[in-house]
């Protein structure tokens, strides 16, 4: 992150109201008028001295109104570069690829990996609920498949600095959510020469209808209290569904999903002990690591949810954590 920012006070769950901590409200026809606290910015095509990546918007899927934001380290390097599909964090209710806090960490990210990012613009819920973002980011997927089968009509980004065969799939808090049942849906398709070598999964979205320990100590958490919470799940879901449905308990998942889980590539899980959903993350992690996957934690105890947008410290250590783990695949695939 290039900025460091506050984070709001804590207060008393009795005493708040979720929809005015989130800066929202439920209209009549069930859409949301979201207030942004966080600004958008533009992409950045040409760059200044100072710009580390370049940035362009191009369309996705023109019924369901969607885009990616692709990021290309400035200047490039001779090598091929990994490709990043990465999914943006916000409950699945909030926020854009434009979002500062997410145009800048992708930014930094292509920058010092490096590799090229294409940030999906995947619809929102209320008025898209799941698994419209997953569709979404099947789309993204096939958009790169796409990208890879043809060259020579993909986009000249593409084209002139990827090396599909080092692709990954990453997200932050309801991203990593996304990147999870994305690689899931992806293995019931032949990619080829796409190919997925990880996962990486920020401080993962996942919940249950019974509380976990993490989430009874933090109830009253200042960047996740507990009402914010179940009120971004309470929108998010099909309707009528409680917080065990498969896209929210990664119990309910493994049920469905069974041994498929373990056919999935290495994964990269990032936590703190000062989120509510860090239990719910350890879960993932052991229902990953039980199934045979190949699991990178990284669990601290100082940190809580999003503390990479506010603490840059932070912020510089997941960067190296996540080029880490990226780098100890490229360089297996490339034996």
């Amino acid at each position: 992150m290039s900025e460091t920012r506050t984070p709001p006070p804590s207060f008393s769950s009795s005493a708040m109201d979720p929809f005015d901590f989130l800066k929202i409200k439920l209209n009549p026809d069930g859409s949301l008028t979201r207030n942004y606290v966080v600004p958008t910015v533009p992409p950045t095509p040409i760059p200044p001295t100072s710009q580390s990546s370049l940035s362009l918007d191009i369309p996705l899927n023109a019924a369901a109104n969607t885009s990616l934001r692709l990021f290309l380290p400035h200047p490039p390097p001779a090598e091929k570069l990994p490709l990043i599909l990465y999914f943006h964090g916000g409950g699945f209710i909030l926020y854009h690829p434009s979002s500062a806090i997410f145009h800048q960490s992708c930014s930094s990210l292509a920058a010092s990996l490096p590799a090229v990012i294409a940030s999906l613009d995947y619809r929102l819920s209320p008025e898209h609920r799941l698994p419209a973002a997953y569709d979404d980011a099947h789309d993204a997927l096939l958009w790169a498949h796409s990208q890879a089968r043809d060259p020579a009509q993909a986009h000249p980004w593409l084209r002139d600095h990827v090396d599909f065969s080092k692709c990954f799939l990453m997200g932050s808090s309801a991203g990593g959510n996304i990147a999870y049942f994305a690689a899931l849906r992806a293995l019931d398709h032949d990619l080829s020469p796409l190919k997925i070598l990880g996962i990486v999964m920020n401080a993962p979205y996942f919940s249950g209808t019974q509380r976990s320990d993490s989430e009874l100590r933090l109830v009253n958490d200042r960047i996740l209290p507990l009402p914010a919470n179940d009120l971004m799940w309470s929108l998010s879901l099909p309707e009528g569904a409680d917080r065990d449905h498969v896209y929210c308990n990664p119990t309910a998942a493994e049920a469905v999903h069974g041994d498929k889980i373990g056919r999935l590539p290495a994964c990269f899980i990032n936590g703190y002990g000062g989120d509510p959903l860090v239990d719910k993350q350890k879960e993932l992690a052991k229902i990953l690591e039980t199934r045979g996957v190949r699991v990178e934690k990284r669990f601290v105890e100082d940190g809580y949810h999003a503390v990479e947008i506010f603490d840059e410290a932070k912020a510089l250590a997941l960067g190296q954590n996540i080029k880490n783990f990226v780098l100890s695949l490229t360089s297996q695939s490339s034996i």
